[in-house]
């Protein structure tokens, strides 16, 4: 399968390229980015060609990995989408339900394939784990801890990203907390109670279609000292935690993209597809209202 590369930023550089390239079923053919000089040095990296219109790289691939900020994804998966290219997406899948709406109705009336790559889900103990507790059922209750120190470490090359500024953790680890507790815990019924803590930190109590309650703290201002994620179950199958993640990201990307070839293969929706990205991104508006004020 061709696959191009839609993006030049730092998680383009030190995930998605060398993803693409290692991939022994990919043939990693080129690079788009907003900046062409960026692209253009990403693209002579790894001797492929770097691509001025974003139209031309579409129609010359089978597939594309997109690496870009979600409020840009949206508009260049939906178009990707549209041009018969299977996709390779970043979560969040967008910053609006409708955005994220145009994105799922492409893929379907295309019939291409999606995966989103919320990290966790492609993690071989953590895919393992969610299964189990999914099988196991019986949950009373679940606590997320999802601490990151984007804004407080030293160097951080995210945190510049204006999206990740304005938005903060609710829509950039609030999609990883989701991704594992909603397979396991069942669909949100409701967002129960959303309150602000230090800096972009968000408290939320969410109530599952399973029956359980869940409550998720989400934080890129924590300390380094205490950033971290933890995921924890209760219920009548005891207390168990989600595993601590051994894997780096680029083989997570890998199987991600070894999940979206078999997907274009088989016709069979991947469970972290579009379609769920679009539920976590509505999960997300949801709670965004109840921060603002809104309701």
């Amino acid at each position: 399968m061709r696959i191009g590369l839609l993006g030049t930023g730092p998680w383009a550089k030190v995930a998605h390229a060398p993803a693409l390239h290692e991939h022994e079923e990919l043939d990693f053919a080129g690079v788009w980015g907003r900046r062409p000089e960026a692209a253009g040095e990403l693209a002579g990296a790894y001797g492929i060609r770097a691509y001025d219109d974003v139209d031309a790289l579409l129609a010359d691939v089978d597939a594309v990995a997109v690496a870009l900020p979600p409020q840009v994804q949206g508009e260049l998966a939906a178009r990707a989408a549209r041009a018969g290219c299977h996709l390779l997406l970043d979560k969040p899948l967008a910053l609006t339900v409708e955005q994220g709406r145009e994105v799922v109705a492409a893929a379907e009336r295309s019939q291409v394939a999606s995966v989103v790559f919320f990290t966790t889900r492609f993690q071989p103990e953590a895919e393992a784990w969610i299964f189990e507790q999914e099988r196991a059922g019986g949950w009373f209750t679940a606590r997320a801890e999802w601490l990151g120190s984007v804004f407080t470490a030293d160097d951080n090359p995210f945190a510049a990203s204006p999206w990740r500024q304005e938005k903060g953790a609710l829509w950039d680890v609030g999609p990883h907390a989701l991704s594992v507790l909603l397979p396991v815990l069942g669909d949100v019924r409701q967002v129960q109670a959303a309150a602000h803590g230090p800096g972009d930190t968000v408290h939320l109590v969410l109530n599952h279609t399973g029956g359980a309650s869940s409550t998720l703290t989400l934080s890129l201002t924590a300390p380094p000292a205490a950033a971290g994620a933890h995921v924890e179950l209760r219920g009548s199958a005891g207390v168990t935690s989600l595993p601590e993640a051994r894997q780096p990201a680029v083989p997570s990307l890998v199987r991600a993209a070894d999940a979206l070839l078999t997907a274009a293969r088989t016709g069979r929706p991947h469970p972290c597809d579009a379609a769920f990205a679009l539920r976590v991104t509505e999960i997300l508006g949801e709670a965004e209202e109840l921060l603002s004020g809104a309701r």
